[in-house]
């Protein structure tokens, strides 16, 4: 499928490699496919927990010692529990466990001797603090057991984090990071419906709808079928036909959205599916997340770092949450390819219709040296068959630039400046 046209290294110390593509751009093609795990998805819950924990972890390193410590927390397992929801309020009969799992420096040796880091109590209030500001039905005292499973990191990755930490980082893993632009119609529509149905001018107009939604698209040709699963709070509703008139309402929000984003499209809006109501069966959950009777989640599984799960793309199935900011490429490799490609198609949207962007690392290497960056380019024009090399030039001036500032990722992700799933 990605036929390369022509490739060319543009040499330099940084290995970046441009090259044109003969394929059809995802927005082209019959079918398009792409889905959302929104804010209370078990999954998203997950991914949220190793990233408020590490960011937690990262301050409290920066405040004690002056420095981020070599840290990942990126193996956090959410354990659904058990519920019994029911019009006009139910009850949770068995609570959320989730615990964080991964590597820290847990102690450090300064001159009067050894500090112990409280990284355990550090976790569990950075856990419930997000789900205090994310959840509004989801009481991380009565409704979730947080608790954490965390040991000291190996002795050779702490080296290469010790290491680097005075000058260019040095790449903790070999590991892919994967970027692309622009977002197809489909991708921004599924994107801004489950931004929308969990904003808070939403809420306020319908508090029905939990955090727990999840939408996939599915576009054939101009045809765009959207199903929506939103967990709808029981306490909310009296009766079923409140509970139909949730469903109605996220439907004509929805469209009203797809009519600005997608006008030239047929748009079907799908919610909760599987409703049986002359069997009196509803998606109805007491605290607004499926994570309350049975569903799952682990760090990694859910959205990538655009925020998307986009099939039809090129990804990288490393997880970005949890992982260190300072040199775990798998976070940062993410962050840095997604720039790249959308500073490429900012300034060349007109030229290209698509920019994808692979960066590999090696482990132990520094991180603004990545054994390559690819870019990989789909012209507007298919008959194209060369790039001009003022162009090549000016895409290798854009990647370089990004690499060589690569060290302000670290505070971009601590001050929440950049999405991560």
């Amino acid at each position: 499928m990605l036929k390369p046209v022509r490739g060319i290294i543009v040499g330099g110390s940084r290995n970046i490699e441009i090259e044109l593509l003969r394929m059809t751009s995802v927005s082209r093609m019959k079918v398009e496919l792409v889905e959302r795990k929104g804010v209370g998805h078990p999954d998203y819950i997950a991914d949220s927990a190793s990233e408020a924990a590490s960011r937690a972890l990262s301050k409290y390193y920066l405040k004690e010692f002056g420095t981020i410590l070599h840290h990942n927390l990126d193996k956090t397992l959410l354990v659904g529990g058990q519920s019994n929801p029911r019009f006009g309020g139910g009850t949770l009969l068995e609570p959320i466990y989730i615990v964080v799992a991964g590597r820290a420096t847990t102690e450090v040796r300064v001159e009067d001797g050894i500090v112990k880091v409280p990284f355990g109590k550090i976790i569990i209030d950075a856990v419930k603090d997000w789900i205090k500001r994310n959840m509004r039905y989801l009481d991380p005292e009565r409704h979730v057991i947080v608790d954490y499973m965390v040991r000291k990191g190996s002795t050779d990755l702490v080296t290469v984090f010790d290491a680097g930490r005075s000058s260019v980082p040095l790449a903790n893993d070999t590991s892919i990071g994967v970027g692309y632009a622009p977002l197809s119609t489909l991708e921004k529509l599924v994107l801004q419906s489950e931004r929308l149905l969990n904003s808070p001018e939403f809420k306020s107009r319908v508090p029905a709808v939990g955090e727990d939604v999840k939408v996939m698209g599915l576009r054939r040709n101009k045809d765009i079928v959207l199903t929506i699963a939103a967990a709808i709070v029981d306490s909310e509703v009296r009766d079923k036909y409140e509970y139909l008139k949730v469903k109605e309402d996220i439907v004509n929000v929805v469209s009203d959205l797809a009519g600005r984003i997608a006008p030239d499209y047929n748009i079907k809006i799908h919610v909760n599916t599987a409703d049986i109501p002359e069997k009196n069966s509803f998606y109805l959950t007491v605290t607004g997340t499926s994570a309350e009777h049975g569903d799952d989640g682990a760090t990694g599984r859910g959205n990538r770092a655009n925020g998307l799960i986009p099939p039809m793309r090129p990804i990288s199935l490393e997880a970005t949450a949890g992982k260190n900011p300072v040199n775990h490429v798998g976070k940062i490799y993410n962050v840095i390819a997604r720039r790249i490609a959308e500073r490429v198609y900012e300034v060349y949207n007109g030229i290209f219709s698509d920019v994808y962007v692979e960066l590999l690392s090696q482990i132990g290497k520094p991180i603004d040296q990545p054994l390559v960056a690819s870019v990989k380019l789909i012209p507007s024009d298919l008959s194209m068959n060369d790039i001009p090399s003022h162009i090549m030039s000016e895409i290798h001036g854009i990647a370089d630039e990004e690499l060589t500032n690569i060290k302000r990722v670290t505070e971009m992700v601590l001050n929440d400046q950049v999405t991560l799933y």
